[in-house]
């Protein structure tokens, strides 16, 4: 490693709490599942990333270096639904470099994490953060008092709003910004920053090493990972739902209540979604499709099912920005609990364009999966045929 060499995780708790929450759930249920991930970006960028193949691969070098600290495996113990076994587990853990790979292609940049998925599954975040932080280091340097202004007037906007047009339930905003941060520095001053300026607003932020720094809930259930797995283990393709939703309860039994709704469509996940599971989770995210359209459909769930809808929280996460968050919860916070995790928009608006990069599961157990989001460029699969036949069996159109 060169004298140069500026890492850009410093801890394996720099990532989101989700993926602490699935890792866990999947390493008591299908500890010997198979898996492997891939890199996307889907946009295009102002240079060829694979310019930053041999960075990339540096930073994996230093990342299959690190071990989790006893201060962080000690906060992660005190959090009432990670159990005493997965602490144990994380104790020894360390990422293997084995199993990621990356290269250039062309113009693309290839990164693909495979082998056991207990110890591929985290890798995603941390990929992510890397990508982006090179990415903007070569770029010239931006005037940070851009990106802070424009933090400063997203929190008035909201702070007018709140004022001119409160309602019945309280307006929660949570930090979702760690995979397309423009740095961790800058990331770190968002967090700070909102939390001393927002305190009855601001519940919180998926990563977890923030969440400790700052005294913070670290926030997060499930991602579509943790579903899509469930397309591969062994249970009818019609049934993966609510296997997936049943392993989940019977895993946190009433803890990170919060069903993510996505992976075959609303629709389909409404079919399954009976009075059992409506009962037993707390509300549901979304991640696709137009976010009124899909609260409508939530609410009148609800209603259908006799449930008090009050007692419920609609959590939305597709893209958002403080004006359509706000619009949001002035349609539904009469109506429902909300709350807004917002990403990009906060921890990478200083000016240049953000990335649009993911890194999904693709296939388990040497099966392909995937996700059929109610937004066109969401849908992700590697095989036609598997994408067809998943159509076919949730009557789902393209």
């Amino acid at each position: 490693m060169s004298t140069s060499f500026q890492p850009v995780i410093h801890s394996l708790l720099e990532t989101d709490l989700y993926k602490f929450t699935m890792w866990q759930a999947l390493l008591h249920r299908f500890p010997t599942n198979q898996s492997e991930y891939r890199f996307v970006c889907r946009n295009p960028p102002t240079f060829a990333l694979a310019t930053l193949a041999d960075e990339v691969n540096q930073q994996l070098d230093w990342l299959c270096s690190l071990r989790f600290a006893p201060d962080e495996l000690s906060y992660l113990a005190q959090l009432r639904y990670i159990k005493p076994d997965f602490v144990q587990f994380l104790r020894i853990f360390q990422l293997h470099r084995p199993f990621i790979e990356a290269c250039a292609e062309g113009e693309h940049l290839v990164i693909t994490a495979k082998g056991p998925q207990v110890h591929v599954l985290p890798f995603e975040i941390y990929v992510l953060a890397i990508v982006n932080e090179l990415y903007f280091r070569r770029m010239a340097v931006p005037d940070m008092g851009v990106g802070r202004q424009r933090l400063k007037d997203k929190i008035q906007l909201l702070r007018d709003a709140l004022a001119q047009s409160p309602r019945r339930h309280a307006f929660s905003l949570a930090d979702f910004g760690l995979r397309r941060r423009f740095s961790g520095e800058w990331h770190d001053e968002v967090v700070a920053t909102l939390k001393a300026e927002l305190p009855e607003h601001f519940g919180g932020t998926s990563n977890v090493h923030l969440a400790q720094k700052h005294g913070l809930a670290p926030i997060g259930t499930m991602a579509h990972e943790y579903l899509q797995t469930f397309q591969s283990v062994g249970v009818q393709l019609k049934q993966f739902q609510k296997a997936a939703f049943e392993a989940w309860v019977q895993e946190y039994r009433g803890d990170l209540g919060i069903a993510l709704t996505d992976v075959v469509g609303m629709d389909a996940f409404l079919a399954d979604f009976d009075l059992y599971f409506a009962k037993l989770f707390d509300g549901l995210r979304h991640d696709s499709g137009d976010p009124f359209v899909w609260g409508e459909k939530a609410l009148a769930h609800y209603a259908k099912l006799r449930i008090d809808a009050h007692s419920k929280r609609l959590t939305f996460s597709d893209s958002l920005d403080m004006p359509k968050a706000i619009a949001l919860y002035q349609h539904f916070g009469d109506r429902v609990q909300t709350g807004f995790g917002i990403g990009t928009n906060l921890t990478n608006d200083v000016g240049p364009e953000p990335l649009h990069i993911v890194m999904k599961l693709v296939r388990c157990n040497d099966q392909p999966v995937a996700k059929l989001a109610d937004s066109p460029g969401k849908t992700l699969c590697e095989d036609d045929t598997f994408l067809a036949y998943l159509r076919q069996v949730f009557d789902k159109h393209d």
